[in-house]
């Protein structure tokens, strides 16, 4: 697939020609948002890859959005949306986290790596940015889709990203296409950073009313937080290629949602009691010997799908990092 010759080469260039400048990432692998939270010395270590994109004759520190990617891995979609955000006079980060984990996709199996090591990734990207003289380290912002999505959603929530950044650091705003809320912070603050969800209400592969629910919690937190859901929308419904089938695909969209307590540790959906040991492979067997599990669902766009899409991307970022 394109994603996957895109991802081998691991030269992120966009549409325009732009190489970029390239990043290392020191990020970790936490086997669990628990560890993460209180034993962040025996996760071990991992550097990704990134491609830094900065708009040409910049006279001042910019504004970035990190961008991330899903099961997929990178694909064509991504770089096109980074260089929309170069156009605008805003740059762009599109991280790589499947390269030096070994990964091509995740799309058959989440538990190749901890849905606790995307979240962190978008933190220690957030951290490397901060240093980059070209960047405005109070405007960072993050647009994750899919498994990315779910990512920035929980790198924005403060339980981890105080953990993490700490006490107030983070992100001014985030974006997240279509992303996976089948984990969730019991307290889902995101203190001043602003929550943009973007789906379609016929993804297949997450489940809009759970997604809608995890930002309405945001909400009654105080969270500046909104989502908009797109009539006959499929999941990727941004990609800009016709709506295909992806055979391989393990989802369980319809499974219950499991919640993490304020030290990082997951409650099992059938319990009460939050359990350190938990990790995401624990959860996705209950989900699949309880029958939620399936194979196959489909991604891709259809009619204005992608121009939409595009057209709130644009209205998002222009006013959360422009002003």
């Amino acid at each position: 697939m394109a994603e996957a010759s895109v991802l081998t080469a691991r030269e992120l260039v966009l549409p325009s020609g732009d190489a970029g400048q390239p990043l290392s990432i020191d990020s970790a692998n936490p086997r669990n948002y628990h560890q993460a939270i209180n034993a962040p010395a025996e996760m071990p270590r991992v550097t990704i890859d990134g491609r830094l994109f900065v708009p040409k004759n910049a006279s001042k520190r910019l504004p970035v959005v990190i961008v991330v990617p899903g099961s997929l891995g990178v694909a064509p979609s991504h770089l096109r949306h980074a260089q929309t955000f170069v156009e605008l006079g805003i740059a762009a980060c599109v991280i790589d986290p499947f390269g030096r984990r070994g990964v091509t996709s995740t799309v058959s199996n989440q538990a190749q790596y901890s849905f606790a090591a995307s979240a962190y990734d978008v933190l220690a990207s957030v951290r490397v940015l901060s240093r980059e003289p070209a960047i405005d380290a109070k405007r960072i912002g993050a647009q994750g889709h899919s498994r990315g999505g779910s990512a920035v959603l929980t790198a924005a929530t403060r339980r981890f990203a105080d953990a993490v950044v700490g006490a107030g650091r983070g992100m001014q705003a985030v974006l997240a296409a279509y992303p996976w809320s089948g984990q969730q912070f019991l307290d889902p603050r995101v203190g001043d950073t602003e929550v943009r969800v973007l789906m379609g209400d016929r993804d297949e592969w997450c489940s809009p009313q759970q997604v809608q629910g995890h930002v309405q919690a945001i909400r009654l937190t105080g969270g500046k937080a909104t989502m908009r859901l797109f009539a006959g929308a499929a999941h990727s419904f941004d990609r800009g290629t016709a709506i295909q089938r992806i055979a391989e695909a393990s989802v369980s969209p319809g499974a219950p949602t499991s919640y993490i307590a304020d030290d990082g540790a997951f409650i099992h959906p059938l319990e009460e009691k939050p359990r350190p040991e938990l990790v995401d492979r624990d959860l996705m067997v209950y989900g699949l010997k309880a029958g939620y599990g399936s194979k196959g669902a489909s991604i891709g766009s259809k009619g204005e799908d992608a121009a939409l899409f595009r057209a709130d991307m644009l209205d998002f970022w222009r006013r959360a990092l422009l002003g």
